[in-house]
Formats: C-alpha cells, structure tokens, sequence
C-alpha cells in the first residue's frame, strides 16, 4: 500500500498541475510530497483519501470543486486514467479525493514487502530508506535516587523512556540509553543517618535482613522520616553531613558508609531493571557531575550572554521563553549563587555539553515527570543562547502523574507501592488464574508465564495512555484478558501462534505472498491487510512524536481486526487447500507484526498461554 500511496499522491499532484495550467495560474508546480494521505472514516468512501483544503487558495475555490475538478482531468487524461485504473477508482468525495483500491494488486505490494522485508518491516519510508536515518538520539530515563528502590511513578517513566529508544531504534535512528543516578545530597544523608542510629551498631545488612539493598535503604529513609518527626534537630544534622561529605575524602568513614549505601540501593534498582528489560548505554552518577557547568558559566559570562547581579549572583534573562512574573518584572534565573557555588541548573548544563562531548548526539530527549516543564525550557533557552547548534534538538518528553485508586503516594511516609511489590502482586494474580483454569501443564513454565503477563499488563497499561495526561494505574484492569490490555496482545498473539503449530503438525503449507493475495478478497482480509501495511507510517509518527500510545493504539486495532478475519474467515477450516495457505500466510504476517510492535511497547511475547 506505501507504493499505491505514493502512486496516489502522483497522479493526484499531476491533475493538480494540469488544472493549473487550464486555469492559468502561475507559480510553482505542485508537488506531490504537498499532498497528505488519510484514511477515510468509512470503507466505503475508499481506502485512501487526500484533502483538498491545502490547494483552495492556491486555486481560489472551494475543496470540493477542486477535488470534483481533479477527478475530471483523471477520468479524462489519457495517461493519467490508465495509470489510475492499474492503481484503482479515483473518487470525489466533498472535500476529498478518495481512492479505492485494486484489492488483488494492493494486497500483493503490501505482502510482498511484509515477506521480503521480514522482521526489519516498518522501518523503511515509503522511499526505501530509514525514516530516521542520520539521526543520533540520545535518551536520559529514570534518574533514581539512592534512597529509595524504584516505585510506580519509575514504572511510567522507564516505561516511557525504554519504548520510546526501542520505537526510534526501529525507525532507523542510532540510539544511545543514558541515566543519570541521584546519589548525593541530603535525601541520601538522610538514610545515612537512621542506618547509624538504628543499624550500625547490630550490623544490619540487606543479606542479614534478607531484603534487597535499595528495599533496606528505603526503610533507612522511612526511619528517619518517622524519627524526626520527634527530633526536629535531625533535619539539621542531615543537612551538617552533607557538608561534611562534600568537604570529606574518599577514605574516610563517611564516605565509606556513602559507597556502601549507594551501592545496596544502585545493586536492587539494577535487579529491577533486568526484571523490567530495562537497560542502559551507559549510567552517569550526580556525585561526578554535580559540579560541572561553572566553567561553563564563566566563559559565557565574559562574552556577555550573562551577567553579574547586584548581589554578587551570575544571571540570565528568561523571559523570552518564560514570560513576564506575575509583578510583571522580567524573569531571572540564578546560575552562580553570590558565593560563587553551583545551583542544580549549572549542574544540568555543563551535563549536557560533557554528554555530547562523550556522544556526539543531534537529538536529545529527556524523560522527566511534568513538574520540571519551566527547567527544561530554561535549560534548553540558555544552552541554545550558548551557541550549541545541537540545542535546537532537545526535547522534554514531558508525562504526567501516576496514582493508584487509593491515591498519591509519598515516598517519605512509606505510602509508595514499591515497583517490585506491584509486578510480584500481578504476578501473583496472573498465575492464580492460570491455575484456576488448569493451564499450568499447557503453558510450561507457569510462574515464568505469568512473569511476561504481569509486565504485560503493567507496562501495556503505563504506555496506551498519551505520556502528557495524568493517569490513574488500576491493577485489576490491567491484568484482564479482554478489551484493551497487554495480557489480550499476548493471547492474540499466542492464540496465531497455535494455529501455526497446528498448521504445521497438519502438513499444511504456507503460501507465497503472490499466491495469497490473489485469494484474499474478504473485506475481514482486506480491512487487515490495510491495517498491517499502516506499520511502517505507524512507526515513523511514533518516533517523531516521541509517543508510544501510537504503537499501542495500533497494536490494538490489528488485534480486534485478526479476531475479526479469525471469526468470519476460517483459517485451518477454509474450503480448499490453497485458501489455507493463503490465510496461513496473512495469519503469519499479522504474528510478525505484532511480534515486533509488541516488543517496542514492553509487552513479552508468548507463543502459549
């Protein structure tokens, strides 16, 4: 169907030309990549339409006269009729010229490059080159800190970031996975400090304790939360320590405690990630680049691009990217404090330039909940105002909040659902009713099974949504096998792969994809047909818009629409051999699709359930 497209889109831009020229209008001639294509609401209204709305100044008319007009010269032009009825009719419709497909012709170009192209299928444009081709992403997720193990709201967030490198990975562009751990500060001094008043002296361990590390640490951060609600003084002590550990060596006792803490807590996020198939191209830590970004902060001092305050602060003017206050005074944000120390800003942009200069990226996304939206667009500002040409790139994939029914979490009070508690609760859920249907012999391995289902559901759930919109994580809904969920895609998927088996222990042969497409004439062949030749124009939105709720939606619909051929168009059962192989053959290039859309969205493949 790409081919049909860009066929479409030429004979339409050439009767364009040809109304032009009748209508003596001067100017350049209208290119074909002007012309967008749609899908029309209806089947009946075709299978491609190509508004006119663009072209009705150009031609001084309305859309509908333009596309009646279009269709004429098509119908009339000799060249152009023939080259239309290879593709198939060309119809006004409104404000639209729609087109319905030669059925027999169309399904053969889109299976036959489903079948040639094999697993690297929707990766090429319409042209034949990668759709992000020359583009070198840099993506930053997660971001934990070392008090703490990962809970929920990481869940949305190495979601996000993991499904969107792999959907740029698949749309041609070179990738590189980047995480910046938050190790240092007065929230890690914080866990320090309730391990020395209530562990130290027993020795405690996460091995002694049986717990893993960053689960030990976290209860360290719980503790001392509880314990200073009744020694208001400990605040301060956190705070001295700090002070202490920056001032401090690496040898000595403090920093030693630090090494070990860190290294419980980065040990268990680390387990998690695994457990998630997160991974990283590499990990930077806050403690080595807290205090990168002065240097640069001078040199763009003395070219004027900043400037000392009354108080001694060095400063820029945001405004321009962040309005007027609310005193309707312009904005400032500090970068150098009047003592000439860091703040957090300073510490992001001499990051960002010692990133590139590690990897040299013309693209940037940084995965980062919604409440940092005014940092990034300060940050983005002043590296651009530094003459970064790769400053132009950077992108906040900004997402919202998420909660559990019950409601927000606080981490501080203990109230957060630890990651690995959720997935060990779906888990459990999962192979609970994989045993109350008597599956575990049929499925193998029933508590790895239900593992895959459990971050199905989890991770399917997190990424349907649009990453901008607050969302509400409901356990039960995830976990259904029907409607909407990671678990249907899993069913959907393993339920192809048993008629495949099926097939294959029957002596059934699979056909060639010229052999099929002449026999696939089904509107339920059709219509999922279509739906797998949107792939590739799938993924090239998903990588541009940085959105994985694309891939989701879509693998959705070639869900419901393989249910649908399954229902009205048996497979195995088909009337003679040949429109066996035939559905065998569709039945095989819908399990590769999903297969491979599946995996950018998190969701394991099972070829049993």
């Amino acid at each position: 169907m790409a081919d049909a497209k860009i066929e479409c889109r030429a004979i339409v831009a050439a009767a364009l030309n040809e109304f032009k020229n009748q209508k003596n209008i001067e100017g350049e001639s209208v290119s074909a990549d002007a012309i967008s294509v749609e899908n029309p609401p209806r089947p009946e209204m075709g299978d491609i339409g190509m508004p006119m709305f663009p072209f009705a100044k150009l031609f001084r008319g309305a859309p509908p006269m333009i596309a009646a007009e279009v269709v004429r010269i098509i119908q009339t032009d000799a060249d152009l009729s023939a080259r239309a009825k290879a593709i198939g009719t060309f119809l006004a419709v409104g404000p639209y010229v729609n087109v319905k497909l030669d059925k027999a012709g169309a399904a053969l170009g889109l299976l036959e490059r489903i079948e040639k192209e094999g697993t690297s299928y929707g990766t090429l444009n319409e042209n034949g080159t990668a759709h992000l081709a020359g583009r070198r992403v840099m993506v930053e997720f997660s971001s934990p800190n070392t008090n703490k193990p990962l809970h929920l709201g990481h869940m949305r967030n190495d979601a996000l970031g993991e499904s969107v490198s792999r959907i740029l990975k698949k749309a041609g562009a070179e990738v590189f996975k980047v995480n910046i751990i938050n190790n240092r500060g007065v929230h890690i001094c914080k866990s320090m400090l309730a391990y020395k008043l209530f562990h130290e002296a027993k020795g405690d361990t996460p091995e002694s304790l049986g717990m893993k590390g960053d689960h030990f640490v976290g209860q360290c951060y719980v503790e001392f939360d509880k314990y200073a609600r009744e020694h208001p003084e400990a605040n301060a002590q956190a705070e001295e320590m700090l002070v202490q550990w920056e001032k401090g060596s690496d040898d000595d006792d403090l920093h030693k405690l630090w090494r070990m803490m860190n290294g419980w807590a980065i040990d268990g996020v680390k387990e998690t990630y695994d457990r998630t198939g997160v991974s990283f191209d590499k990990l930077y830590f806050e403690s080595e680049t807290y205090l990168k970004g002065k240097e640069e902060i001078q040199k763009g001092l003395e070219k004027g691009i900043f400037f000392k305050a009354d108080d001694g602060s060095v400063r820029i003017d945001v405004t321009t990217v962040t309005g007027k206050g609310k005193d309707g005074e312009n904005q400032e944000k500090v970068l150098l404090r009047k003592d000439g120390t860091s703040v957090y800003i300073t510490q992001d942009i001499g990051t960002a330039i010692f990133r590139h200069n590690d990897w040299a990226f013309n693209q940037m996304v940084y995965v980062v909940a919604s409440e940092q939206n005014y940092h990034f667009k300060v940050l983005f500002y002043i590296l651009k105002q530094l003459g970064f040409d790769w400053a132009e790139r950077l992108y906040h994939l900004s997402y919202g909040m998420v909660n559990l029914p019950n409601g927000r979490m606080k981490s501080r009070e203990g109230t957060v659902v630890d990651a690995d508690d959720l997935i060990d609760s779906l888990r459990d859920d999962a192979l609970a009713e994989i045993k109350a249907k008597g599956r575990e012999e049929e499925v193998g391995d029933a508590a790895a099974v239900a593992e895959k289902v459990a971050l199905a559901a989890l991770h399917y759930y997190l990424l349907q949504i649009t990453p901008v919109k607050d969302m509400v994580f409901n356990p039960e809904e995830s976990l259904s096998f029907n409607g909407n969920t990671g678990p249907y895609l899993q069913y959907m998927g393993a339920r192809i792969a048993s008629i495949l088996r099926k097939a294959e222990e029957g002596g059934n042969k699979i056909a060639s994809a010229q052999d099929a497409a002449a026999l696939l004439t089904a509107s339920e062949e059709w219509d999922l047909i279509k739906k797998l030749g949107d792939y590739p124009a799938t993924i090239a939105k998903a990588a541009e818009n940085l959105d994985a709720s694309v891939v989701a939606a879509y693998l959705y619909d070639v869900a419901k629409l393989f249910s649908k051929f399954y229902q009205q168009c048996p497979i195995l059962a088909a009337k003679d051999e040949k429109l066996v192989s035939a559905r065998l053959f569709l039945a095989k290039c819908t399990l590769q699709v999903l297969k491979d859309a599946m995996n950018l969205v998190l969701v394991p493949y099972l070829d049993r359930m």
